[in-house]
């Protein structure tokens, strides 16, 4: 019981200075977009920490099928922090900013072609908006989509190398996957790759899909910012890592239904062989 709360006390400090850490690097930050930051951090810290401290499932899923969820929130702070170094070379030109920027402004170039989910979240920006913030977003788009890519092969790479999720034991369904009622009816199989294949699909398509809908937004009710840092910061990061967070939760689900249907097979097979 005391590693378990001391564990879910680590994971919900690191949630904390996550989502506190471009208001806390940042040099423009308000007042009130401080104390807002405080709370939605204390809120996203506290509810780790009794999400990890319970002994029954929750919200979360994929609690007890390490390493996803702590390649979840490696994905999410790697795109915090550098997007929010990005934002701070002009207060804070140090090497390692300038290093981040030229290497991020690379990306941008080499990403920003036609229809490339880049292009079509620069586009998102105002006509009168300036080259420098076109270039900033530019390259924060591309870092942020590099990361989230390069996490996805880790993941694929490491379930087929380590034979997740059965590396530590049994995968336990209703402590991993608290939201799937395998008694609902239908197909287990079926339903695993139904859900599986369906956030995989809307994974891929949310970095085509947000910039446009910014945009109607922008056009029909009122202009999206995007020159506040804090809000490019936020608004790349989510742009980025929920259609990553969507498709590795779309592997993992088909993961889990080929165990189940190589268990299947497995047992038949056993069955068809046992003497009369």
């Amino acid at each position: 019981m005391i590693s378990r709360y001391a564990g879910a006390l680590v994971r919900a400090f690191l949630v904390v200075i996550a989502i506190t850490l471009p208001s806390v690097m940042l040099r423009d930050v308000g007042a009130d977009t401080a104390q807002i930051v405080a709370l939605v951090g204390l809120f996203g810290g506290a509810l780790t920490f009794f999400e990890y401290g319970s002994v029954y499932p929750g919200l979360i899923e994929f609690r007890d099928a390490p390493p996803l969820n702590r390649i979840r929130f490696g994905a999410l702070f790697g795109i915090v922090l550098i997007l929010t170094l990005l934002a701070s070379v002009e207060n804070d030109p140090s090497t390692l900013n300038r290093f981040i920027e030229a290497l991020a402004g690379t990306l941008g170039r080499a990403l920003d072609f036609p229809y490339s989910p880049v292009r079509l979240l620069v586009l998102v920006l105002p006509g009168d908006a300036s080259p420098g913030q076109v270039e900033q977003l530019r390259a924060a788009g591309a870092a942020a989509y590099t990361i989230a890519l390069g996490v996805l092969m880790y993941f694929v790479l490491y379930m087929r190398l380590a034979r997740w999720p059965i590396t530590r034991g049994g995968f336990n369904v209703w402590v991993n996957l608290p939201t799937f009622d395998p008694t609902s009816g239908g197909d287990v199989v079926e339903r695993l790759r139904r859900d599986a294949w369906f956030n995989v699909a809307l994974g891929f398509l949310l970095p085509f899909l947000v910039p446009g809908i910014l945009k109607l937004i922008s056009i029909g009710l009122t202009p999206v910012s995007l020159t506040s840092a804090h809000t490019m910061i936020w608004t790349v990061t989510a742009w980025a890592f929920l259609p990553t967070s969507l498709i590795l939760r779309g592997i993992a689900m088909g993961r889990i239904a080929s165990m189940i249907e190589e268990k299947r097979r497995a047992s038949h097979l056993q069955d068809e062989y046992q003497p009369a």
